[in-house]
């Protein structure tokens, strides 16, 4: 497909009730159906309705700074939620975060290929090495494993994942009753593989599924984050705050992704993005200073300490960041984030209070308060000056932040011929124009 024939990706990021975290405290959003399937599944059919390549669920194996009582905390684990969401939908791509670290390859590989047949070849993973120690703290460590070491036993994980989800041929099942001949065993072999971290002997025990091998997507942005996405990753979910911090992002890791022999326009990127949206501009902002205002301070001043891997409880709220701060080799979490944010805060001369509340939609993920057709602008001069494939949409407000983009940004988008106004294909490969992974033997 030509450039003057490119449409954008579309992914929404859902995170109930917000992305902002004072959406909880909004009189919008419903933080009392955090547990409640049909509100996940509500939001998943207004993404369809607005013919969004998909869906996507973070997730981590701990309570965010265990910080309980000020943000919504806890909620269902992702790929189980994700199954109750594909009975009520028909197109929508279905991601999950899961982590190579605190997982096992069989384990998982049969749980995405499970969700991948009950949604009819509609599953995607988002491959995380998970980035904190109280994650490490439930399962058995005293410490995280190192950052390197991590992105090691990575690769090495999704080369299992792929072998097993191999491991099937797409006509090993011939169903031959009057033989009695299930599956001709010439077609599903073991994968026999003996490696640094894993030892694993296959065959899955799930038939091959319809994708193949669900979507694969990666979300870090690190020197190993940005190595790891251009050998594996098909669609890569990134933050960056500037259009030229964009590009760089873009040009690096499609360039790098040559370098492994693969085409650069199988590899989307797609920046994260909190639109607040208003019918004016004056409306928008006005939210915007909403959510600022029900920021609960101690919350992300938390945050923001975890971020930059230093306690700020002990400086003034309306002073600047310590003049010393850790660099990004002191860090063995989110290597990536941390650079953002000191960066930020460095550039615009913030004062905590001031990158507490530029947080607080994003986490570090760009926020844009303006109009729809405002917000389209933003999205397509993005995607026009080579810095993203598409978006990964963050409403800052749930439910109304997705209804707002998909009934008044989406149609602007569509009328522009960026974006489909159907769904042309049935899978989640279909949606991002990438090809069924063809079999190894």
């Amino acid at each position: 497909m030509s450039d003057d024939h490119r449409q954008l990706h579309l992914n929404a990021f859902l995170m109930a009730p917000g992305h902002h975290d004072a959406a909880w405290r909004h009189p919008k959003t419903q933080p009392h159906r955090a547990t409640d399937v049909t509100y996940f599944q509500e939001l998943a059919q207004t993404a369809e309705r607005g013919r969004l390549d998909s869906i996507f669920f973070a997730d981590g194996l701990a309570i965010w700074n265990n910080r309980i009582g000020s943000n919504v905390s806890g909620g269902f684990e992702p790929l189980t939620l994700l199954s109750a969401i594909a009975v009520v939908t028909k197109h929508i791509g279905l991601i999950s975060t899961a982590s190579t670290t605190f997982n096992e390859p069989f384990h998982l590989a049969r749980m995405f290929a499970s969700l991948d047949h009950i949604s009819g070849g509609r599953a995607g993973w988002n491959i995380v090495t998970s980035g904190t120690e109280a994650e490490a703290n439930n399962f058995n460590r005293d410490e995280h494993l190192e950052h390197s070491l991590r992105y090691e036993r990575a690769a090495e994980f999704v080369e299992v994942a792929t072998k097993l989800w191999d491991s099937w041929a797409d006509d090993a099942v011939v169903l031959d009753r009057t033989a009695g001949v299930y599956a001709d065993t010439e077609k599903v072999h073991a994968i026999e593989h003996v490696g640094k971290h894993f030892k694993v002997r296959g065959p899955l025990n799930v038939q091959r599924i319809p994708q193949g091998w669900p979507l694969l997507v990666q979300a870090g942005s690190s020197e190993d984050g940005k190595e790891f996405a251009a050998r594996y990753a098909e669609a890569i979910f990134t933050a960056q705050q500037t259009l030229a911090d964009g590009q760089t992002f873009y040009k690096d890791v499609k360039t790098r992704a040559e370098r492994y022999g693969r085409q650069p326009g199988k590899v989307k990127i797609l920046p994260g993005i909190c639109p607040i949206i208003g019918s004016t501009e004056a409306e928008a902002l006005r939210l915007e200073d909403e959510l600022t205002e029900l920021q609960v301070i101690d919350y992300g001043l938390a945050q923001l300490s975890g971020m930059l891997n230093i306690d700020l409880s002990g400086y003034p709220l309306d002073g600047p960041l310590p003049d010393v701060l850790p660099t990004e080799d002191d860090v063995n979490g989110n290597k990536s984030r941390f650079t953002l944010v000191a960066e930020l805060a460095r550039r615009d001369r913030l004062t905590i209070r001031q990158i507490i509340a530029r947080l607080g939609g994003g986490r570090g993920h760009r926020v844009i308060a303006g109009t729809p057709e405002q917000i389209a602008d933003q999205l397509e001069e993005w995607f026009r000056e080579g810095a993203a494939d598409g978006f990964n949409v963050m409403p800052p407000i749930l439910p109304t932040g997705l209804e707002d983009f998909v009934d008044h940004v989406v149609p602007i988008l569509q009328w522009r011929g960026l974006f489909r106004t159907e769904y042309t294909g049935q899978t989640l490969r279909d949606h991002y124009g990438l090809d069924r992974p063809q079999r190894i033997p």
